[in-house]
């Protein structure tokens, strides 16, 4: 019992107040956002790893979170995302866009303001690279 009420009170401390009742965790916040990241074009993947969120070990799924942190306060969200991109692409360009897509799909779904996100480019990934991880599959 006193396991369980561990567990209740560390999904407390994730929930934040949204509004009247509604709250959301910030791993919701961190999936919807890489969700939205993993559909721009110019995006080899993600580096680090901010949030806890679903593991690809224990869900068979591609941890959407990855990368991502959040932090909630008062009904608005600051977003920070650390991406490696492909090489070739224009980097401001994908950064803009990345910003425009987890805005709007953040905001959408959660009623949450966004009030920034901020991307960090943390690599890039070169054909040679692509190549490489397709031979090891």
């Amino acid at each position: 019992m006193d396991e369980k009420n561990t567990n209740n009170e560390e999904v407390e401390e994730k929930l934040e107040v949204t509004g009247e009742g509604i709250e959301i965790a910030d791993d919701v916040v961190a999936v919807i956002s890489g969700k939205a990241v993993s559909e721009v074009s110019g995006v080899a993947g993600m580096a680090g790893g901010f949030a806890g969120g679903i593991t690809e070990v224990l869900s068979g799924k591609k941890n959407l979170s990855k990368g991502i942190r959040v932090e909630i306060s008062n009904k608005e969200a600051k977003i920070t995302v650390n991406i490696i991109v492909e090489y070739g692409v224009r980097i401001p360009d994908v950064a803009f866009e990345i910003q425009n897509r987890v805005k709007k799909a953040v905001e959408t779904m959660t009623g949450l303001t966004v009030l920034n996100v901020n991307v960090h480019v943390q690599g890039v990934k070169t054909t040679e690279e692509k190549e490489e991880i397709e031979e090891e599959k």
